[in-house]
């Protein structure tokens, strides 16, 4: 049995206000490719189908044509809500879908019961663990089972969750298995564009909690990681912060055989556009030649003037129509920092705004900009008379 792991999807998410739709619906939709291809007989995704819990029409209307285009190219396909899913709109009208081959695992107090596919060697469980809120959860598996397992964090509540998963196992001789998890497990390499999932401080489990099982088919975490080879993170399919310029976006191709897990295979996915960061001064990087190449990408720039350049971004965007982020540091660094009860101590207003204007941009105000400054001052002093 060939199954095709991926997760984090985030249907409906923006990249620096920039709507993500068109380019996410050419990669995912890209998935029925490898299908066809690849002869692939279930798809999982292991949580965060959206990026909302109540997603807009668009994104649905964009997710809905990839789950057919994956469906009508021969895949049954199980899904788990992740932390930014709503479980119960996910899961609404689910066991009508799951006549269709959509298999969609929302609910806690089930977990254990799996989606149960065929081979020429014999059954395989798929059981897909929602998102496990851990203070919501526990009360869904049972205070008391829970704290007898593992406590009050995600731990607990995943060990608990994996006691029952096995429990079902046991009963089901000859059995080969495979859990979807969406999780942070310890070991796992973290980037800027996930949301935190801590609990009291507290938001890794460690890897042994999903002892037992033959894959694990992990999500949260965006980058593509192996943690043991058996458990594993696809990472999202599409880049969704600066931090994710250097992954390789792409899913895992797992082979299931008599014996259990038989091979995991990387399978690549097509960049829609690709994320470079460039710095230096704006009139250089509006001119530079050596540019040239990352003029259609998602752009983010340091700016190294010394002064802060007006309306710099607008500027970028005539020569790099795809840069959506800029940050400021003034070649040299800037002036050591101060309280702000030091900064102030012995000035008047006036000198006070001259030295906020400076500070923020690294130049004084001008004689426009001072006689604005001035004029604000008086009125205010005349709003305190009355």
């Amino acid at each position: 049995m060939k199954i095709l792991h991926t997760s984090d999807w985030h249907v409906g998410r923006t990249f620096h206000g920039r709507d993500l739709l068109q380019e996410q619906e050419a990669v995912l939709g890209g998935l029925a490719d490898t299908v066809s291809d690849e002869r692939v007989d279930a798809v999982v995704v292991a949580g965060d189908l959206f990026d909302r819990a109540v997603p807009n029409a668009e994104a649905v209307a964009v997710c809905s044509r990839v789950l057919k285009r994956i469906r009508e190219a021969g895949a049954q396909i199980v899904i788990t809500p992740g932390n930014h899913d709503s479980a119960a709109r996910l899961g609404f009208l689910g066991a009508f879908a799951e006549a269709g081959g959509l298999h969609l695992r929302t609910r806690v107090a089930e977990l254990h019961d799996p989606v149960l596919f065929a081979d020429a060697h014999g059954p395989v469980a798929v059981y897909g663990i929602p998102f496990l809120e851990p203070e919501t959860a526990r009360h869904a598996l049972g205070v008391e089972a829970v704290e007898a397992v593992g406590g009050k964090g995600h731990g607990g509540v995943l060990t608990e969750a994996m006691r029952r998963i096995r429990l079902d196992l046991a009963a089901r001789q000859g059995t080969r298995s495979v859990v979807m998890a969406h999780a942070f497990v310890t070991g796992g390499e973290p980037c800027e564009s996930e949301r935190t999932i801590a609990v009291g401080g507290v938001q890794d489990v460690p890897g042994a909690v999903f002892a037992g099982v033959d894959y694990v088919a992990l999500g949260h975490l965006h980058g593509q990681q192996t943690l043991a080879g058996h458990l594993r993170y696809s990472g999202s399919p599409v880049a969704y912060s600066f931090s994710e310029a250097r992954h390789h976006k792409s899913v895992w191709l797992v082979e299931l055989d008599a014996g259990g897990l038989a091979g995991v295979e990387r399978r690549a996915l097509p960049v829609p556009r690709a994320l470079s960061t460039v710095s230096g001064a704006l009139d250089d990087l509006l001119l530079d030649p050596d540019h040239e190449p990352v003029e259609d990408h998602f752009l983010s720039v340091t700016l190294t003037d010394r002064v802060r350049p007006l309306d710099a971004l607008r500027r970028l965007q005539k020569r790099f129509p795809h840069a959506v982020h800029v940050e400021w540091r003034p070649e040299g660094g800037r002036t050591g920092e101060l309280r702000f009860a030091e900064r102030v101590r012995g000035r008047s207003d006036e000198e006070i705004a001259c030295c906020f204007v400076e500070d923020v941009r690294g130049d004084q105000p001008g004689p426009r900009e001072l006689a604005l400054l001035r004029e604000a001052f008086a009125a205010a002093a005349r709003e305190d008379e009355s």
